[in-house]
């Protein structure tokens, strides 16, 4: 009897650590929804006819499913953004996700797309941003049809934080790939960014239309600065190609300017860039600062730079990719994109983001 008096009296505390323990654990949003390319994939290529694939070591040699999609040998920006927000798995590939996971998130990524339908095509099959826009509205159907109405799937959706990043691909295999794409003939790169973003604006308030309130937009980074371009085009196989970053943060700003219009012009919506270029330029500006201290040579591939061919299958990668900024000829390290993910989450420099990071997002 004063055994079960005494669990009667404990039973009450040892509720409240439970309730604080689901507290804690609770994400700061109930979805997350990510759109962009291989710096994102986590395996929706995986399985179509496409050169633009990481589904094979050493590829994930650092992560625990090991080789899964994903262009890095750990972790993306989005998984360390996932973790951030305080979700316990990472968001998963569209590619074979469930009905109970359209719920909480999932990733329509897919590597070499581009804002621009034919960005990539020498690669083989990709989803572009159309098509990845196409997936996301089936999934929305889905989320009708799971929550019972449109109301109800409009104001879970409004919760949700979305991350776009696309753009990388419409200039590093197009506008810079002029033996196959006509664009940088057609176009200045004043011209070429303008018809890119009025592209993107549009395709951004197709997401708007169908749900998405919290739009985070991810900027293109220093393409210019990959092991790849380096061993192409870089004299000293150091100093970055100036006029591919140059043409890119043309890009960027107009970036930073359709923040503000759709912020301005869209009811309930809540849109801010993320300036990955900055967060880079800030990184190859303090390498050591940052726990880095090889910045021009992929851990992973062939030639100058490890970078004229990318990291192959079953190669031996570097053994120190803590201290590499790029895994192979063109994608970031697991180190390096949680330094982008953490400063995406919460802002190191008011510059980081325009106008809030996501953390402040998750709260709007």
């Amino acid at each position: 009897m004063g055994r079960a008096a005494a669990a009667r009296r404990w039973l009450p505390a040892a509720l409240l650590l439970v309730v604080a323990a689901v507290a804690r654990a609770a994400p700061q949003v109930p979805c997350y929804f990510v759109f962009g390319d291989s710096l994102v994939d986590n395996g929706n290529n995986n399985d179509i006819a496409s050169l633009a694939r990481a589904n094979y070591p050493p590829y994930g040699i650092d992560f625990a499913g090991g080789p899964t999609g994903r262009f890095s040998n750990g972790l993306t920006t989005v998984d360390a953004i996932s973790r951030l927000l305080g979700f316990d798995d990472y968001i998963p590939a569209y590619a074979g996700a469930s009905n109970d996971q359209l719920l909480t998130g999932v990733n329509f990524a897919s590597a070499a797309a581009g804002i621009r339908d034919e960005t990539g095509q020498q690669l083989g099959a990709r989803i572009s941003f159309g098509g990845q826009l196409q997936n996301y509205q089936s999934a929305v159907q889905q989320l009708v049809s799971i929550l019972g109405d449109e109301d109800s799937a409009a104001s879970h959706l409004s919760q949700c934080i979305f991350t776009v990043g696309m753009g990388s691909n419409d200039y590093l295999n197009n506008y810079f790939m002029p033996a196959i794409y006509p664009t940088s003939q057609q176009y200045t790169p004043e011209q070429y960014a303008d018809v890119l973003v009025d592209q993107y604006s549009q395709q951004l308030r197709a997401l708007y239309s169908n749900g998405a309130r919290k739009v985070a937009l991810m900027g293109v980074g220093q393409v210019g600065c990959s092991p790849n371009e380096l061993a192409q085009q870089s004299p000293d196989g150091a100093t970055c190609v100036g006029r591919i970053n140059a043409a890119i943060d043309v890009f960027n700003r107009k970036l930073v300017a359709l923040v503000d219009q759709f912020n301005a012009a869209l009811p309930g919506a809540h849109f801010t860039y993320i300036n990955v270029y900055g967060i880079f330029e800030d990184i190859l500006r303090a390498p050591g600062a940052h726990g880095l201290t090889v910045t021009n040579r992929g851990c992973c591939g062939v030639g100058r730079n490890n970078g004229q061919v990318t990291c192959l299958p079953f190669q031996t990668p570097c053994a120190n990719r803590n201290e590499y900024l790029f895994w192979d000829a063109f994608h970031p390290t697991e180190a390096a994109n949680v330094l982008v993910g953490r400063r995406a989450y919460s802002a190191a420099l008011p510059s980081d983001v325009h106008p809030v990071d996501l953390r402040t997002l998750a709260q709007l």
